[in-house]
């Protein structure tokens, strides 16, 4: 079910009418929560809530035996079980075509003759959400940062909350068991915010992303042949501001929906696009899969706590599996090395040629990080290698003969949009939205909102999928 269409509305009024019923106590209304939860994943496809199921409890008799173990080798056994499983799920269902392809290439290119068909396995949608979400709790469980949950009803709607089940934020268990355990209510002032919240996520989601970038995107990185280089940069800069304002938007939704039950969910995105240097944009950009990958891959790989080298190697390796993380495919490996290239090159930059950020080179800095973060766009979307090389030979000016596919208006309206935004970061970075509007009148506030829920009206979006369900 996508929150972008009719019948997840309909789903919501019916969950919030009785979430908020006097009839139910407060475990009736969790044990809604949670069916509705299965109810909105399993309306995708219905047999894979099974896979949710096992790794609830799998997870959950995981957490309760290491809550009580004291034997280290014991303990250490629980984690594996816990990793074995929700990583074999994801390893299976998200990488089995992949493994299997390269396998095959591998064996033909040693000379051996051998031939094997795509097993088309189905991708469960937000696998990798929620299987990094509860192996996070196992994990806290067995280095004692975090107390087991209450209950098994707990855990299970910790692991399905339905407004981020399938693209987060990914939620660590202290920030949202412990939410379970008193009855919550959101007040009149949070149920307006987060129904303005979920406003703003669609727009950015059906206007913004789907209705006035989404085609430009597909249209360049589908041409198939050379571009000239303005067509090649305003496709990526479509695509740039497309991933944004529909990952953003799905974020923005999910906090806002929680926000309406009384529950908080934490900001994965302050105004990325505004980041200086790539140590800043994954504070601001996916913060909570970022700091997933820190906490649970860079600093166990060595940190920067065992000299400059090692720092440099866990650094790449948790940014390659980062791009891994993404999809099955090398270019988003390339991605995933590009972005540990520049974050390397920027603490290089730090110890030998440092220098005083100020308000004047501050946005030529923006900007400049913003450019880079392009060319790492290019693998993200290009769907082959080829596409990534001939669209990189025209934005670097290297092929300059390409074709023109794109009309006036798609260019301006891109670069129009993108120009917004980017100053729009710029101004907001260290802002939020909640304190902006905090000093702004009602009346501005209450008209914003009209407009965005027209232009939402009439966008008449088709219910396009968030892009991120695909990870």
């Amino acid at each position: 079910m996508l929150f972008n269409s009719l019948s997840f509305v309909v789903f919501l009024v019916v969950v919030l009418s009785l979430y908020y019923a006097p009839i139910l106590n407060w475990t009736s209304k969790k044990r809604m929560l949670l069916f509705s939860s299965y109810v909105f994943y399993g309306l995708w496809n219905p047999p894979l809530v099974i896979l949710l199921w096992i790794s609830t409890v799998v997870d959950w008799i995981t957490g309760e035996k290491l809550a009580i173990e004291e034997n280290e080798h014991k303990r250490k056994l629980w984690l594996l079980l816990s990793m074995f499983v929700n990583m074999g799920f994801l390893f299976f269902f998200k990488y089995g075509d992949f493994l299997l392809e390269n396998f095959t290439l591998f064996m033909n290119a040693v000379g051996v003759d051998f031939q094997s068909k795509p097993m088309g396995i189905i991708l469960p949608m937000g696998i990798s959400f929620y299987t990094f979400q509860t192996m996070s709790y196992t994990i806290d469980m067995y280095l004692k940062r975090t107390e087991r949950a209450k209950t098994f009803l707990d855990f299970a709607l910790y692991v399905t909350f339905f407004p981020q089940l399938v693209a987060g934020p990914i939620v660590r268990a202290g920030d949202l068991i412990g939410q379970f355990y008193e009855e919550k209510r959101a007040t009149i002032n949070q149920f307006i915010w987060g129904l303005f919240l979920f406003t703003m996520g669609l727009f950015q989601k059906v206007v913004l992303a789907d209705s006035l970038l989404a085609k430009t995107a597909d249209d360049v990185f589908g041409a198939g042949k050379s571009l000239f280089p303005l067509d090649a940069w305003t496709g990526t800069l479509a695509f740039s501001g497309q991933i944004f304002f529909d990952f953003a938007g799905y974020s923005t939704c999910a906090i806002g929906i929680a926000l309406m039950l009384g529950m908080v969910l934490p900001d994965n995105f302050r105004y990325p696009y505004a980041s200086l240097g790539f140590s800043d944009l994954w504070k601001r950009w996916h913060i909570s899969l970022s700091s997933w990958l820190k906490d649970y891959l860079y600093i166990p790989l060595g940190g920067n706590r065992k000299g400059i080298a090692r720092m440099y190697v866990a650094l790449m390796l948790t940014m390659l599996l980062g791009g891994l993380w993404h999809g099955a495919a090398w270019t988003f490996v390339v991605w995933g090395g590009l972005h540990g290239s520049y974050l390397i090159l920027e603490r290089l930059q730090r110890q030998y040629l440092p220098f005083k950020i100020t308000p004047q080179n501050g946005i030529f800095l923006a900007f400049l990080t913003f450019t880079c973060v392009n060319i790492t766009w290019v693998f993200f979307r290009a769907r082959e290698f080829s596409t990534a090389w001939n669209m990189l030979k025209s934005m670097l000016f290297i092929d300059l003969d390409g074709e023109k596919i794109l009309q006036f208006f798609d260019i301006i309206k891109v670069l129009t949009l993108i120009t917004i935004m980017f100053i729009c970061h710029w101004i907001m970075r260290n802002k939020s939205m909640k304190e902006v509007s905090e000093k702004t009148s009602p009346w501005v506030l209450g008209t914003v909102w009209a407009v965005l829920f027209f232009f939402i009206t009439i966008a008449q979006g088709s219910g396009e999928q968030f892009i991120y369900f695909q990870f």
